[in-house]
């Protein structure tokens, strides 16, 4: 049996159950058959991809000539060959899944002449009619082509390609036989089937054709995974380094040419009565360290970003090397998952240790606050919005149960570690200030408009993000298209570029703000790395109104608030 995975389009106007483009899915709405539910992992459930078993049958070793597979009796109705039509002008695509692999149409690149697969296969196309009209042609009957490589030593086969030719071909031009299920294509070049408005006849048909192939086992997945962009990644790791190299440079000379020889100035005594003609960051050198406001918040804040931060780095890093792969169907997320609640302790220890430096005495309920902020809103979030897609019937909706599991991996094992790492943080000795505080506080001076902690972000924001965000395209592009992202090299290079330069850039933002005489820089370094997310945030509503086309109030919600949890 192939199974069929039933996902959301890379068109998508509404998430209906019917509606999720596959093939088990349309089977059961218009033409009553069975499902039978296969196993799904994490990744797929919380994507909304169900895998359900389809009613093609295909034995090993054995080609198959044209064979129905439903339709041969009776009509389809004329709201559900209007719901047909719609999806073929959505671009739906339906997938398939054989022994592991999903189903592929080869097509030939017009620039490059190389033979290239799309993931899955389009319902349907428009044509052009006799009468220069266009129409919708369904595409109802598909060429298997299996192929499988053949080990000798073992004497076993092994699938290792899932290719498919889908065809429109009219009732017209098929011959079948009820009784057997069997069908002929009476010509080489047979009519579309072209969808009418009204009742009508749709039939199915396949057939299976088995190929060998000199592909091993462990190569199987190269054709889903081969990527023919390398040189734009190229251009945009060249790019990235310029601006890393730009920074560093500024960096270097604010750090080394002035803040050293000022510190050690600053640090000795024989020279107290020239610092009374002194501007700038030097007048405030004796606040510069004193504790900011709301330590318990921003030591929270700072050790869920440390937490994100580890998260993505060994993920990312795992996959590089070949361990999380998206040939194991489901790895990458759940991966991300279990190192996201077990790099808890990493955040508790960082964070806790900064708060005893910012002088905070309540740790426990500051614990408290780094195990639940960051996941409760995002938990929150994503279960508010669960009633949305509840509404719609959609199998994008996480299941109650799995809603609940994953509160259990949250609560039992991200939050103690949490507060393991943060007991052992806030014991330890804080951080060693290079200067001494005053006891009395300095007035801070009337800033002007643009050292704001908004412009700060906005400002902070542009380099790094422009860094990323061609990288950040072909991964959007690979999550709407659903296509199979491998260049795991390339991301991590610009992850992290991303980091380098937020990091400088925050450190340029500081120091200007010292310069001008203000000494609360704690929350404002803070605001400054949140620059790039910013810029993420207002391209995800760029790309979500000009580059999707997704018109229901609950996928308005679910798309516009999850870049709110990213940020």
């Amino acid at each position: 049996m192939i199974q069929a995975k039933p996902i959301p389009a890379s068109k998508t106007l509404s998430f209906h159950l019917w509606s999720s483009g596959g093939v088990g899915v349309l089977t059961r709405s218009i033409l009553g058959f069975a499902q039978i539910t296969a196993e799904s992992c994490l990744r797929e459930i919380l994507r909304g991809d169900r895998i359900v078993n389809t009613p093609y049958e295909i034995k090993l070793m054995s080609n198959q000539a044209c064979k129905v597979l439903c339709g041969a009796e009776g009509e389809v109705s004329a709201k559900d060959v209007a719901k047909l039509v719609e999806k073929v002008q959505d671009e739906y695509s339906a997938h398939l899944m054989a022994d592991g692999l999903p189903v592929a149409t080869p097509y030939k690149n017009i620039h490059t002449q190389l033979t290239e697969y799309e993931i899955g296969y389009k319902l349907g196309a428009a044509v052009e009619t006799a009468d220069k009209k266009l129409a919708v042609a369904l595409n109802n009957y598909l060429q298997f082509a299996i192929k499988y490589h053949y080990i000798n030593e073992e004497q076993v086969y092994r699938i290792v390609g899932f290719e498919v030719y889908p065809r429109s071909v009219s009732v017209e031009d098929m011959e079948i036989d009820a009784e057997k299920g069997a069908c002929s294509v009476k010509s080489q070049d047979p009519k579309p089937l072209l969808l009418l408005n009204g009742n009508q006849k749709i039939v199915y048909a396949y057939e299976v054709e088995w190929e060998e192939s000199p592909v091993k086992w462990a190569s199987r997945w190269d054709v889903y995974l081969a990527r023919k962009d390398g040189q734009i990644h190229w251009f945009n790791i060249l790019n990235a380094l310029i601006i890393v190299l730009l920074m560093s440079g500024i960096v270097t000379v604010i750090l080394i040419r002035t803040l050293r020889r000022d510190i050690a100035k600053y640090n000795s005594e024989e020279d107290l009565e020239s610092h009374l003609e002194e501007s700038g960051w030097k007048m405030v050198h004796g606040d510069v360290f004193r504790p900011p406001k709301h330590p318990k918040l921003l030591s929270s804040l700072v050790g869920s970003g440390i937490q994100i931060l580890a998260m993505f780095a060994l993920t990312i890093g795992l996959a590089m090397l070949g361990f999380l792969s998206p040939a194991s169907r489901g790895s990458i997320m759940s991966g991300g998952i279990f190192l996201y609640c077990f790099m808890g302790v990493i955040a508790g220890y960082h964070a806790g240790r900064l708060y005893r430096t910012m002088r905070g005495q309540q740790w426990k309920s500051a614990a408290l606050w780094t195990g639940t902020l960051f996941p409760g809103l995002l938990f929150g979030i994503t279960f508010v919005l669960n009633f949305f897609i509840w509404g719609k019937k959609s199998s994008g909706a996480v299941p109650f149960q799995v809603m609940l599991s994953l509160l259990a991996i949250w609560l039992g094992i991200s939050v103690p570690l949490v507060f393991l790492g943060y007991y052992f943080g806030f014991r330890k000795q804080p951080y060693s200030h290079p200067v001494t505080v005053k006891h009395i506080p300095r007035v801070v001076p009337e800033q002007s408009w643009h050292n704001h902690p908004f412009f700060a972000m906005v400002m902070s924001g542009l380099l790094p993000f422009g860094a990323v965000f061609l990288e950040l395209s072909f991964i959007f592009t690979a999550i709407w298209k659903h296509e199979y992202y491998s260049l795991f090299a390339f991301l991590f290079l610009v992850f992290i570029i991303l980091v380098v330069t937020t990091a400088q850039v925050s450190i340029i933002i500081v120091y200007f703000q010292l310069c001008n005489e203000d000494y609360n820089w704690w929350w404002r370094s803070f605001v400054a790395s949140c620059g790039p997310a910013f810029y993420l945030f207002l391209y995800t509503i760029v790309y979500f109104y000009f580059r999707l086309e997704i018109t229901e109030f609950s996928l308005h919600c679910c798309i516009s608030a999850t870049p709110c949890s990213w940020c």
